[in-house]
């Protein structure tokens, strides 16, 4: 099980300065984890866009340096991943050239391969939407921590990495809404950031 099925995505689809439309073009793409030679994967279902220096919702909005966020001024092709609430872990693909902060967090994924090591992770014993269906359930099934942040996806030895398994998602099959808890961030949070696929049962709840 330690060899991906599908075509790792390259450098070239990360640097990219269109943090919007790689959130859309990372529907149905594959995340793909590796620890201790256990995979698991899944589906890209959903996403959100965040954007430093104007976006008022991104953690480096203004270009805030800080010990968090200095990963997102990496070169694209390396994971963020932070703790929200204290609980959560949120994975995060950072985005576009060196220097500028731009990062997707993914919210969900269609569970795919080794759904019982998912279950265990997850302390369940049944398969639906709860298991993936939220950034801080998604990464626990999938193994995810802040351990990992600053991780290149690129590299043929990282445990974490993105693929390309076919699944085609269409334009008129992409659903465009506001960010999940950014209310604070004033006109930046009715940016409609927030990707998901149309009628995928594995997305979190509406909000």
């Amino acid at each position: 099980m330690s060899q991906p099925i599908g075509k790792r995505l390259l450098k070239s689809f990360y640097i990219r300065e269109d943090v919007v439309q790689l959130s859309k073009e990372l529907l149905g793409k594959v995340l793909v984890t590796n620890f201790d030679n256990q995979l698991t994967a899944g589906k890209i279902v959903e996403t959100e866009a965040y954007r430093a220096p104007d976006d008022k919702a991104c953690h480096a909005y203004q270009n805030l340096h800080t010990k968090r966020t200095k990963i997102m001024f990496e070169e694209g092709g390396i994971a963020y991943v932070y703790l929200c609430y204290g609980i959560h872990h949120l994975f995060n693909v950072v985005t576009a050239k060196k220097g500028m902060a731009h990062a997707i967090l993914i919210r969900a994924i269609e569970p795919l391969d080794n759904l019982d090591l998912m279950l265990i992770r997850r302390g369940k014993s049944k398969v639906n939407r709860q298991l993936t269906g939220g950034p801080g359930v998604m990464s626990k099934a999938l193994g995810i921590t802040t351990d990992f942040t600053g991780v290149t996806l690129l590299s043929k030895e990282s445990p974490i990495w993105i693929e390309d398994r076919g699944f085609k998602v269409s334009a008129e099959n992409i659903i465009a809404s506001p960010r999940v808890g950014v209310g604070y961030a004033e006109e930046c949070a009715l940016w409609d950031w927030r990707f998901r696929i149309k009628d995928s049962k594995w997305t979190s709840a509406a909000k």
